[in-house]
């Protein structure tokens, strides 16, 4: 079989299981998991044997016409290159692990059929950007991802939250959308193709006749796609859906399209400075905004998203210093330990009952409940905070590398402004990464109070599945940057040695004082007997906890409630920690310029339909009504009547007539 044909039934294969899976839900429901799991598992396994077959070399590139335009065709073709074979393992990965944790997590719920098709259309969206060598095919990808992501973010649609959730994703996404593809029609019409390959062979020769404004255009779309400044607010949102739909969005290539997108075309964006400038301020901005906010957030999964968007943040800044190895080996890197984060954070929310980061510190011996969880989280966050030997390590100092090379003049793909930009940014980000990262495990696994619940032991398809991904989150960095410099056009990914120290330095500075700042805060607290909450419902808890603190007394006599949680994050932003628990209000911001205006046009119209138009149209009925009525009163079936006002006519006829013949 050949590398061709394997490449098609890799997408094909997901595709089929959910029509299957939509087809049987109701009819034959003892097939739906085999239907999720084993389509998406067999993928997997062509996908790595695409990728060994190509084996970092020639690009593979095939392609048929799918039907005349009469003007720019547009063809069914792949390019597998050494990053989209990568990628696509990665994909099926986190995809064969999702589906498989999902059977456990839910296990119990009504909708799965449902919820297994739509994550394995996603996934077959997935590897059709992925291995997509016409941008209009890799249109269809992208779109079909955006509508598999509204239904599963809207998977607990009873919710607000949910439904709230899944209509912004939709809508904040497709405003990026309209730029990008008005970016791709100005894009092909001046290479006369949608071909990956024709594109940049007309970049290369010059043939781009507004390369600005064509790269501005595709920015919009991958700033709404990939979660960046100022398109990012409908990440941390979407995590009112199911957790596995979290690590599938965040970890595969849903928010990372628009970095692989870039990095498919980089050639594009290098035809313009300015264009590099604005990818690197998007890039610098996103990162370390994210990471302030991460280190706010209540919600575990809400701490996770922000990461993401900053980790997201630094793949965007390696591509604007023109290296889109770099970007992609962290794509890679990252999409292995965000899915185990995500996936170990629905282990521990499931043990301890709830999202909330203040309500785990409360809990003692929650790593006891879910010892699996424990360490694989932790080796997760060690590979998110980018800790030597742990795979986030390599990828995040392959970032900060390239920028040193653009500052230092090593090379000439980017601007001077973009490394200063990206490098300040990343040793910035550096830092805070680490601090958000030592503030989750702080909270989540050394709570003081009362005995964690005992909920049971989580299916065997929950744990196993931490462990595989545990796998790449400690070896994949070192294993990518030693063995396989081909697949990254060649270029070496080593860490140097400025950067490492650097970067690794103001990680574990981070790190040491968050945990500095927890046991300040933990001896704070301490001072004040640990009781129950729940004693005294009606009561102002937060309130009382506060001034408990503040006088450290128990309150209520006897009665101590339990104090608020030592959370370092308040004690390390200060004043700024209400604004990054908010986003900084972003979405308060684009409520007043666009949400509020919008309304009031739309009461404006309906103003105007109601009581303008529909005026007029009422008048024109009611007049034809009236007269109906007049007439209707006429016709009482009276023939008297009738005689009464012929003669009445006749005589009113004959009186005008004998006037008119007197008046001439």
């Amino acid at each position: 079989m050949t590398t061709t044909t394997l490449a098609v039934l890799v997408p094909l294969l997901p595709f089929l299981g959910a029509v299957a899976g939509l087809l049987l839900g109701r009819t034959a429901p003892g097939f739906v998991r085999p239907l999720a799991v084993l389509p998406t598992l067999t993928s997997l396994v062509l996908a790595a044997l695409v990728a060994v077959r190509q084996g970092g070399g020639t690009a593979v590139d095939s392609a048929t016409e799918l039907t005349p335009t009469g003007s720019v065709p547009i063809e069914l073709a792949l390019h597998i290159d050494g990053f989209a074979a990568l990628v696509a393992v990665l994909v099926g990965l986190v995809a064969s692990c999702v589906q498989i944790y999902s059977t456990g997590y839910l296990r119990d719920d009504s909708r799965y059929p449902s919820y297994a098709a739509l994550v394995s259309l996603f996934t077959a969206a997935m590897f059709l950007v992925v291995y997509s060598g016409d941008l209009i095919v890799l249109l269809v990808g992208w779109e079909v991802m955006g509508i598999c992501s509204y239904f599963l973010v809207g998977h607990y649609w009873e919710t607000p939250e949910a439904r709230a959730a899944s209509l912004k994703a939709f809508l904040v996404t497709k405003l990026g959308d309209v730029p990008f593809l008005i970016g791709l029609f100005a894009l092909a019409t001046d290479a006369g193709s949608f071909r990956i390959t024709r594109i940049l062979g007309t970049v290369a020769t010059g043939g781009l006749d507004h390369p600005t404004l064509v790269a501005l255009l595709l920015l919009a779309g991958v700033a709404g796609k990939s979660a960046q400044f100022p398109l990012h607010t409908w990440l941390p949102d979407a995590m009112a859906g199911p957790t596995p739909v979290s690590a599938l969005i965040h970890a595969a290539t849903m928010v990372a399209a628009g970095v692989y997108f870039i990095a498919r075309l980089l050639p594009v964006f290098e035809a313009s400075q300015a264009a590099m400038v604005v990818l690197a301020v998007m890039a610098a901005v996103t990162m370390t905004g994210s990471a302030l906010a991460a280190l706010a957030q209540d919600d575990i999964k809400r701490v996770l998203a922000y990461s993401t968007i900053g980790q997201l943040g630094y793949m965007t800044g390696a591509l604007a210093v023109g290296d889109r190895g770099a970007a992609v080996f962290h794509l890679l890197s990252h999409g292995a330990f965000k899915a185990l984060l995500f996936l170990a954070a629905g282990v521990i929310i499931h043990a301890a009952g709830t999202n909330s980061l203040a309500a785990m510190s409360r809990v003692r011996n929650l790593r006891d409940r879910v010892p699996d969880a424990y360490w694989t989280m932790t080796v997760a966050l060690l590979a998110l905070a980018a800790i030597p030997p742990f795979s986030g390590f390599f990828s995040k100092e392959a970032v900060l590398g390239v920028a040193e090379h653009v500052v230092t003049g090593h090379t000439e793909h980017a601007p001077a402004a973009a490394g200063w930009i990206v490098l300040v940014a990343g040793l910035v980000t550096a830092v805070l990464t680490a601090a958000y990262a030592m503030r989750l495990w702080l909270l989540a696994f050394r709570g003081r109070g009362i005995e964690a619940p005992d909920h049971g032991r989580q299916p065997l398809t929950m744990t196993v599945v931490l462990w595989v991904l545990a796998i790449p989150s400690l070896a994949l960095g070192g294993f990518t940057f030693r063995l396989l410099p081909d697949w990254f056009d060649g270029r070496d990914l080593s860490p140097t040695l400025t950067t490492s120290v650097l970067g690794t330095g103001v990680a574990l500075v981070g790190g040491i004082v968050t945990y500095a700042a927890w046991r300040h805060t933990t001896a704070l607290t301490a001072r004040v007997p640990l009781g129950a909450v729940a004693a005294h419902p009606e009561a102002d808890a937060a309130q009382v906890e506060a001034e408990a603190i503040a006088t450290h007394e128990p309150a209520y006599g006897d009665i101590a409630y339990a104090p608020d949680p030592a959370d370092p994050g308040r004690l390390l932003l200060g004043p700024l920690h209400r604004h990054a628990a908010a986003g900084f209000h972003l979405d308060a911001v684009y409520t007043a310029l666009f949400v509020r205006p919008v309304q009031a046009g739309a009461s404006l119209v309906r103003f105007l339909d109601r009581e303008v138009v529909e005026t007029y149209v009422r008048g024109a009925g009611a007049l034809p009504r009236w007269l109906g009525a007049a007439v209707r009163r006429a016709q009482t079936g009276n023939v008297q009547t009738y005689v009464s006002a012929l003669l009445a006519g006749t005589v009113v006829l004959a009186v005008a007539v004998v006037l008119a013949a007197t008046g001439a």
